[in-house]
């Protein structure tokens, strides 16, 4: 293995990513309540919610209420998930509450169909669109590209492909490009070898990994992804979230398991793991069932 980073930056993306996936809808004072929690963990960077359309997601339609609500320390950077303009004029009227925006495609063309019901073409376009005006408000900009290493529709997507769109992401303003395992269909080497290309192509931009543990590989591509590099990721208190489309499509890696794995390697995080894990037991108790986090079942290692 090549030399790891010494420090790792997460964005904690449960309040979006997890919350949209449940089957319920969570009050909103119990979103408000659980990411003031994670906010008071040392995590710097915290996906907030999404600007989506209520009658397509109403997990989340009450975006603008907890933007206003929630109080996090000043030095977390929020960030909102903006699926096209019109989300971002929504999110606009709220300018003073975030500071950065995530917006999503995915490299295979069946995905983004059934996910947002267009052409890859048609959501770069808008993208494009959308960062531009993003920008010219001071917003810090992150393009995130789902299905970045296999689709469940349409299996291999080349690596030139997901490069490709990662390049014209960067062109229309991201600063950052987070690669998205959707379903769970990356291995290690896979990984690895991603990610060396990644880098060669993508010199100047912060590459993010967004990993998911449907079939169990979710830390073992957190580890491959350090070898090569990688700083940032992306991940989910109580390991919630998923991806709407297909079934079976749950599952983001813990961010207590992650920052456990990490604090074990001797890797820092500036995140509390004690703070942590209580978060991941609060939003459990709201939800009132099991969740699959490791370390929220077993507790973090105790060396004695």
């Amino acid at each position: 293995m090549s030399e790891l980073p010494r420090a790792v930056r997460i964005r904690e993306v449960g309040p979006r990513d997890g919350f949209q996936n449940e089957p319920e809808v969570i009050a909103t004072a119990d979103k408000v309540r659980l990411i003031e929690l994670l906010g008071a963990t040392g995590l710097k960077r915290i996906e907030v919610t999404s600007f989506v359309r209520p009658d397509v997601i109403p997990q989340l339609a009450d975006a603008e209420q907890v933007l206003d609500a929630v109080s996090l320390p000043e030095d977390v950077a929020v960030s909102v998930l903006i699926p096209n303009e019109r989300g971002l004029e929504r999110a606009l009227a709220h300018r003073d509450r975030f500071q950065e925006i995530n917006g999503f495609l995915s490299a295979s063309e069946t995905h983004n169909q059934e996910n947002v019901g267009r052409a890859v073409s048609e959501s770069l376009s808008g993208l494009e669109r959308t960062f531009a005006r993003a920008r010219a408000e001071g917003l810090r900009c992150e393009g995130v590209i789902s299905t970045s290493f296999g689709c469940p529709y349409e299996g291999h997507v080349p690596v030139e492909r997901v490069l490709e769109l990662a390049l014209a992401l960067a062109e229309a303003g991201c600063e950052e490009v987070a690669f998205g395992d959707t379903t769970g269909m990356a291995n290690p080497l896979q990984v690895r070898e991603f990610f060396a290309a990644a880098f060669e192509a993508l010199p100047d931009v912060e590459l993010t990994a967004h990993f998911h543990n449907t079939r169990g590989q979710g830390l073992a591509n957190v580890l491959a992804a350090l070898d090569t590099g990688v700083a940032s990721f992306e991940s989910s208190f109580g390991e919630l979230g998923g991806c709407p489309v297909p079934p079976g499509a749950t599952g983001n890696i813990a961010t207590e398991d992650l920052v456990s794995m990490l604090h074990e390697m001797g890797l820092e995080t500036g995140v509390d793991l004690g703070a942590l894990i209580a978060a991941s037991r609060a939003v459990q108790e709201v939800l009132g069932r099991t969740l699959g986090s490791h370390v929220l079942m077993a507790g973090p290692v105790e060396w004695r």
